[in-house]
């Protein structure tokens, strides 16, 4: 931008996405891009850290002319040239005032942004920074605004925000680099045609997500009742992307032909990939993978989409095991970005170099992981609705332990949470891990006693919260009466220190046992490296981005300090919160839970 002409292609990528990495565009970009393309567009580009093609560039004056990348360098030499020779106009851009809008209608502008902001990331400071520095340069002058970019820029970069947001940069980044897997050679096959089997929310979300990056999907159902409804919920993702300006009718018609719709396996003899997408029953997923062993072809990729269930049980009943395979999407699947990949010691890897690469096609960020209950993002934070539990059945508030959890940073608490997923699916997961982990789970009584009065959470409009007609949360009294009982039940006690307990103490009563399971997940090879796990929690849970990640802000404060708060704990409240081999080994030798160390043999 501070060149005298710019030149591009149509298809070229222009765009300041800095403000991801918690710092503001440098080099003179807060001050020179609103005088290129007008202080509103500017603001737009620079805070939501948005790119546009050359043609959009071109449109707005941020470039002055497209050609073919064949005649790129040419008409550029000849620009120059031309500008030189004084044949074109000698532009200084730090110096255009066309294009900014006067000062009062500018400041207008300038404190809308501000309120968007605070809105958008409320806790988040570069993004009001950012707009302060544009707003000097336009009230005292660009060399001012010069002076206050380079110093803000400074300060910025040192801040544990930006430390977080560029930890995570070139962790997202490092997730698909895969030791023993795609550094010994293996490309991708080609998939084109896959076949989906469920049509419910996860069925219909992936078929979405498949169709939208152009793989020919079939969708299959047990009636026809079923599957016009799956197709329906289909339809109707499109339907959302048309409405949000993401897609063109003609273009949602095209990806709804790519679709088919069936009722058996008859259509899955060619097909490249299955991924099954039904409830979470062990006995009919067995029967399932066991009828795709007939009816698909020998390099078929057989997928489950399952959130907890061991893959080995799943694939028991098949001979055809090196090539099934863990494809968890979250919900909706269509809109999350994550997808755990799931690797049995038996699984090729072959088939998960496939996977990285539709991951990669329908713009996903794929983490690997090993093979065990609740695999890496389920089992990391499963103790972390129980350490709510715990905390309630002890005296806490539920909403006093939302609001601490939001105002951490989640999107919302793990009762609002628990409402959310429905306390029918809260409860067949923790039974998943009181048989896996029995020694370190926390069994409280509280949703059976709930569910046993018909509350199931958002879907029966009551649960720790109750809804009203447009699905708007407020507090209920009447849990008081299950928490007594669970409390009873349980045979636990108000604590007076539980009830005194500051917010910093919640967050950590919360979130260091989730710490503590990722260190055994590490522990154990079910992930290789720690930059995967604040992967999972960020896009997988909703953890902070600006923090980093759980381990990442672990590290932050310190294995020792979050090893002596969980002893501290496991003597008040049992082994829930005892601390793992890993994480003692960690805390005595003064090394980052996140440093690389020889594993156990990894299960990838």
């Amino acid at each position: 931008m501070a060149c005298h002409g710019r030149i591009s292609t149509s298809t070229a990528q222009l765009g300041l996405p800095e403000l991801r990495l918690g710092i503001i565009p440098g080099m003179g970009g807060t001050q020179r891009l609103p005088r290129l393309v007008g202080l509103s567009k500017a603001l737009e580009l620079m805070l939501m850290s948005k790119s546009i093609n050359g043609g959009e560039a071109y449109a707005l004056g941020l470039v002055d002319a497209i050609v073919s990348p064949d005649e790129l360098v040419k008409t550029a030499r000849s620009w120059a040239l031309d500008i030189v020779e004084s044949r074109r106009p000698w532009i200084r851009s730090l110096y255009r005032t066309d294009k900014l809008e006067p000062l009062g209608m500018a400041r207008e502008i300038l404190n809308f942004a501000r309120d968007q902001a605070q809105k958008q990331a409320a806790k988040l400071q570069h993004p009001l920074i950012c707009i302060d520095v544009i707003e000097e340069g336009i009230v005292s002058g660009p060399l001012a605004g010069l002076w206050k970019e380079l110093d803000s820029s400074r300060m910025l970069q040192s801040s544990e925000t930006s430390k977080s947001l560029v930890h995570i940069f070139f962790a997202q980044r490092a997730t698909s680099k895969v030791p023993r897997i795609t550094d010994i050679g293996l490309k991708p096959r080609g998939i084109h045609k896959v076949a989906i089997i469920g049509g419910g929310l996860m069925g219909s979300g992936i078929a979405t997500a498949l169709i939208l990056s152009n793989f020919l999907v079939i969708l299959k159902e047990v009636n026809e009742n079923f599957l016009q409804s799956g197709i329906g919920r289909v339809k109707a993702n499109l339907q959302g992307h048309v409405k949000k300006g993401k897609m063109t009718q003609e273009e949602c018609g095209k990806a709804i032909s790519l679709l088919i719709g069936v009722h058996d396996y008859e259509h899955f003899k060619d097909v490249d990939m299955v991924i099954e997408a039904v409830i979470e029953n062990v006995s009919l997923k067995q029967q399932i993978f066991a009828d795709l062993e007939k009816y698909c072809s020998p390099h078929c990729i057989l997928a489950s989409n399952t959130s907890t269930i061991d893959l080995n049980s799943i694939g028991e009943k098949t001979m055809s095991q090196d090539r099934i395979v863990g494809a968890h999407f979250f919900s909706p699947a269509h809109v999350m970005p994550l997808l755990e990949i799931v690797r049995t010691q038996k699984t090729s890897s072959q088939v998960i170099v496939d996977l990285l690469g539709v991951a990669r096609k329908i713009h996903k960020t794929p983490i690997v992981v090993g093979n065990c209950t609740g695999f890496a993002v389920n089992r990391m934070f499963f103790p972390y609705s129980q350490a709510a539990a715990l905390l309630v059945d002890h005296g806490l508030d539920v909403y006093q332990i939302d609001h601490a959890i939001t105002k951490f940073g989640m999107p919302m608490g793990p009762f609002r949470l628990a409402d959310l997923v429905g306390f029918e699916v809260a409860v067949a997961t923790c039974t998943q891990y009181l048989q896996s982990f029995p020694e370190r789970c926390y069994r409280s009584m509280l949703i059976p006693i709930m569910l046993e009065d018909k509350r199931t959470g958002e879907s029966s409009r009551k649960g720790f919260y109750v809804y009203d007609g447009k699905r708007k949360a407020s507090p209920d009294p009447d849990i008081k009466k299950y928490i007594e009982k669970s409390r009873s039940i349980s045979g636990v006690t108000q604590s007076p220190k539980v009830i005194e307990l500051a917010d910093k103490d919640i967050i950590e009563i919360v979130f260091f046992p989730v710490v503590n399971e990722a260190c055994r997940v590490l522990d154990e090879g079910i992930a290789s490296k720690a930059s995967d796990l604040d992967i999972a929690s960020i896009m997988g849970m909703g953890f902070p981005s600006y923090r980093g990640g759980t381990m990442f802000w672990a590290d932050s404060l310190g294995a020792n300090y979050v090893y002596s708060r969980l002893e501290e704990w496991s003597k008040m409240y049992g082994d829930f919160f005892k601390p793992c081999a890993y994480l003692k080994e960690r805390a005595t030798r003064g090394i980052s839970l996140s440093a690389q160390a020889n594993q156990a043999k990894p299960r990838l």
